[in-house]
């Protein structure tokens, strides 16, 4: 009896009690899942409305899943990521239910997608989309007991068989990398995080890959599966490093932030992203030779629940996103209830001198650096990093005079002028109450 009071307790409180960060020795694994959807699914590619719904056209690389799974022997916690285009909300609470039995629920895991633009449209795997409008996906059911299926495989691989593990993270500025695609902001995040993760041998079992740039050089017309630049760079590491390594890649406060081309990449849209990837694998590469891991690493996570503002659309969204996903004032009016969510949350994760601040959607950099600043300067964390599109995608996240500026961002926005704030208050509070143990 006293058990089931405190669960209904637990279950009736605002947030999540945190999981704090202490020092001992962890252990872990990692797993790999391919993603790729069978040609006889006809799954169909997120990004672009033009495509109009279409099935993919081939494949041009392999998309994947991949986990880590940390335990201190008292709590452990999947941090998964994903060549996908995003999660719609209803999409983690289905993997988190098919995983309760084995203790896992919404607070320690946290999805991560890279935002490739050839990979599963979102909205096929998302079955509050009941509009069976081509422009923004049409539900497809198969499709998402599939992708479902494969991340509750791929947690339940990585729980599993843990190894002692050593951990260490290095940052470094990459000028002229990325850029600021909003014509009036110039404010870039450049910073490359990385962390590596070693096993009982010394050999590196996973390294994650931080860096903040939409995976946007191919376009509407590129209509094959592929994992864009980010999975380029996963591949690229994985062979440098050898051995069985897993690289993960997570992507940042990429809401306005667009990638460089490479010298010489030439006009093919597949060949920029393969020599972007590639050449920014080398330089991950490179700088996880540098890194120094230590055992007993600080270890602790908290998920933040935060109400949203007041669902409604920008005055610009009809002739920019409303154009291009053919949606009216009255479609508007019934869609943003049933498939934009009244609350979200933020999951953070301290792992050694990493923390990872998840966002559910896609922030501009300048919101970003002020999360990245304050969680360092709450927690100590050398290396604070924004988790971009983490768990759900509830929106484009901008401040309120980037949202009063307009333009294709701010339309595809759908929670006002103040969702920028609300959204970095409440990730700065889960930071906090996982820093401070309350």
């Amino acid at each position: 009896m006293r058990r089931h009071l405190f669960l209904l307790i637990i279950l009736a409180t605002n947030t999540s009690f945190p999981c704090r960060a202490t020092a001992a020795e962890l252990r872990g694994n990692a797993a790999r899942v391919d993603l790729t959807p069978p040609e006889q699914m006809h799954a169909p590619l997120g990004g672009y409305g033009e495509r109009m719904n279409a099935p993919a056209q081939g494949v041009h690389d392999r998309i994947f899943g991949k986990a880590l799974v940390i335990t201190d022997g008292s709590k452990k916690f999947a941090l998964v990521t994903a060549d996908m285009l995003g999660f719609p909300p209803p999409f983690k609470q289905a993997v988190v239910d098919r995983l309760s039995d084995q203790g896992w629920t919404s607070d320690n895991i946290m999805l991560l997608a890279s935002h490739s633009h050839t990979s599963i449209e979102m909205n096929a795997i998302n079955p509050l989309n009941t509009f069976d409008i081509p422009q923004i996906g049409i539900h497809n059911p198969e499709l998402f007991e599939f992708t479902v299926s494969n991340f509750v495989r791929l947690i339940t691989e990585a729980d599993r068989d843990f190894v002692p593990v050593r951990i260490g993270t290095a940052s470094q500025h990459l000028s002229g990398w990325n850029r600021n695609r909003r014509a009036n902001n110039s404010v870039v995040d450049d910073e490359l995080t990385v962390t590596r993760i070693d096993g009982p041998t010394g050999e590196p079992m996973a390294v994650l890959v931080n860096f903040t740039a939409h995976p946007t050089f191919m376009t509407g017309q590129q209509m094959m599966f592929s994992g864009g630049w980010p999975g380029h760079l996963q591949r690229t590491t994985e062979a440098l490093i050898g051995g069985n390594v897993t690289v993960m890649y997570y992507n940042g406060a990429e809401g306005d932030q667009s990638p460089r081309s490479r010298p010489n990449s030439g006009d093919s849209r597949w060949e920029q992203a393969e020599r972007y990837g590639r050449e920014l694998g080398i330089v991950v590469e490179k700088q996880s030779q540098s890194i120094t891991t230590l055992a007993g690493a600080a270890f602790g996570f908290h998920r933040e629940k935060i109400s949203l503002p007041d669902r409604g659309w920008h005055p610009d969204f009809l002739k920019t996103g409303g154009e291009e996903y053919a949606l009216s004032e009255a479609i508007l009016t019934e869609m943003l209830p049933r498939m934009f969510p009244a609350e979200t949350a933020s999951g953070c994760l301290h792992l050694g001198d990493l923390m990872i601040v998840g966002v559910p959607g896609e922030m501009t950099a300048s919101l970003g650096l002020q999360i990245k600043t304050a969680a360092q300067q709450k927690t100590g964390a050398k290396h604070p990093v924004i988790g971009g599109l983490a768990d759900e995608w509830i929106s484009y996240i901008l401040p309120p005079e980037e949202y009063d500026v307009g333009g294709y961002e701010a339309s595809v926005s759908f929670y006002g002028r103040t969702l920028g704030p609300v959204i970095v208050e409440g990730a700065i509070k889960g930071v906090n109450q996982l820093s401070n143990g309350k």
